[in-house]
């Protein structure tokens, strides 16, 4: 049976909110920003989706007191959104991007945090993985590492668009969509066990994996 450890819980995170998906949002705004814009962008919304992760992982049990959802329902719930999510991913079909805004902010960092709400700053399903892995355990360190292993996350996405900012502005998609595509495997898997462990929690026999 599938254990949510803090290894697990990097990948997911990495598979959900990391650098392959994170990259084809921002080189899709890499298009009509110069590096600086773009480097003050990632800074920010890094920043921000940080902050969202520190608050779900140590809050974790209270959101789920305040909605009356059980562990086991979250843990059906996540996994069916990240095997639903990860095939679309394999398929190259990018869920919860908006393409391209017709209206845009005339302030270019507002609009920038604006496009990238759902796709990383405040990504359902990152949220989902931060709920479903706090809740695994209960006490403060497990939480504490959780969101050390969230914030570890963004923090590599900001350094990776710091750094390639100027390719992003001048190269092709196909090698990140490829990538992506890889890791929607990935992710499909553990989808699958996620869904299989909040069985388990509500008593359903299942066979032990070989």
């Amino acid at each position: 049976m599938f254990v949510f450890n803090l290894s697990s819980a990097f990948i997911t995170f990495f598979a959900v909110v990391g650098p392959p998906k994170t990259l084809l949002s921002f080189a899709r705004l890499a298009t009509t920003r110069s590096t600086g814009e773009l480097r003050r962008l990632a800074a920010w919304s890094t920043l921000i989706s940080a902050v969202i992760g520190l608050v779900l992982g140590f809050t974790a049990d209270e959101v789920s007191t305040l909605f009356h959802i059980s562990d086991q329902s979250l843990q059906l719930a996540g996994g069916l959104i990240f095997f639903v999510y990860a095939v679309a991913l394999v398929f190259g079909v990018h869920l919860g991007s908006d393409g391209e805004q017709d209206d845009h902010l005339s302030n270019p960092l507002v609009d920038g945090i604006r496009e990238l709400l759902l796709p990383y700053i405040a990504s359902p399903l990152a949220v989902t993985a931060v709920l479903v892995a706090s809740l695994t355990q209960d006490n403060w360190a497990w939480k504490s590492a959780i969101a050390g292993a969230y914030v570890a996350v963004t923090v590599i996405n900001y350094l990776c668009v710091a750094l390639l900012a100027p390719l992003l502005q001048r190269s092709h998609r196909t090698s990140l969509e490829v990538l992506s595509r890889l890791l929607g495997l990935l992710l499909a898997a553990v989808g699958v066990e996620l869904f299989l462990e909040g069985l388990a929690g509500l008593g359903v026999h299942l066979p032990p994996a070989h």
